[in-house]
Formats: C-alpha cells, structure tokens, sequence
C-alpha cells in the first residue's frame, strides 16, 4: 500500500487541522502521489453541510488548501530524485490560494486531483480539481513556500 506523504511528517508537524495525522478533531486528509500528480480522496461527515445537501465552501477551501500542501512535498520530493517514504516529507505553508466554485458540490465523497504548475526550490504552485462524481466542482491554484529550519 502506498504512503500518504502525511504519514511521514514529523510530529512537530503532524497537527494541523487539515492533515494532521495527531490532530483528532481534522479532517486528518492523506495525499498520495500518482504517476502524473496527487490525490486525496474525502468523505465528508454532515456536520459540513452548506445549504441543502451540499458541502460547506469553508470546508472545501480547507481541503484544497492541505491537499495543495501535501501535493507542493510530494512534487518537491520529485524535483530532489526523492519517493514519499524516503525520508520525512518537507513542509509547505500557503503563501497565496485561490478557489473557484464552479457548481454546487454535493456531500458525498470527494475526490481531490493535484498537478504541478511549477516547482522551486523554495516556492511550489499546485493546481487541484475537485470532483463529486461525475464532474468536477471546484478548482483551486496555491502558491506554497517551503519551511526552512531556523
């Protein structure tokens, strides 16, 4: 089975409420590289209900933001020669994020797909399709900048 680049975190690391593997209360998301990007997959609980039967825009936005995060370590890692896995994965902070709602996401399992618009030493941008089903629902871009040791 493959490794969520969240599995290797370390646990200085491991709290945000996004996808932290230690935060109880998160949504604890796991990131997965694929042959061409990422992805995530989520099934969200009813406490995220919008109006209707569709998913909160809050939560979306939190989705894309640590799936993105995920997804700048995972293509970093790939830019260094470097598999989730092989050492702890480095950490990304959101600089800038953008999401685009582009229908009514309905609360069902969602599926997050991350590709890489450009990767630094420093900066990475990610570029995320979200999906519920059959089409998809939102799109989001981020810009992540890399945490150094002090």
């Amino acid at each position: 089975m493959a490794t969520a680049v969240q599995d290797t975190y370390p646990e200085d690391f491991a709290h945000c409420y996004g996808c932290g593997r230690l935060n109880r209360h998160g949504h604890r998301i796991r990131t997965f590289a694929t042959a061409t990007g990422t992805v995530t997959e989520h099934d969200p609980t009813p406490q995220y209900r919008g109006a209707a039967d569709f998913a909160y825009g809050g939560l979306i936005a939190s989705l894309i933001d640590c799936h993105s995060a995920g997804s700048a370590a995972i293509f970093w890692m790939r830019a260094h020669d470097l598999e989730v896995g092989d050492e702890p994965a480095p950490r990304f902070v959101t600089a800038r994020l953008e999401v685009d709602y582009v229908a009514p996401t309905p609360l069902r399992p969602l599926r997050l797909e991350g590709v890489a618009e450009e990767t630094g030493e420093r900066k990475v941008v990610v570029t995320t399709e979200l999906s519920a089903g059959d089409g998809v629902t939102v799109r989001g871009r981020a810009v992540l900048v890399r945490i150094t040791a002090p």
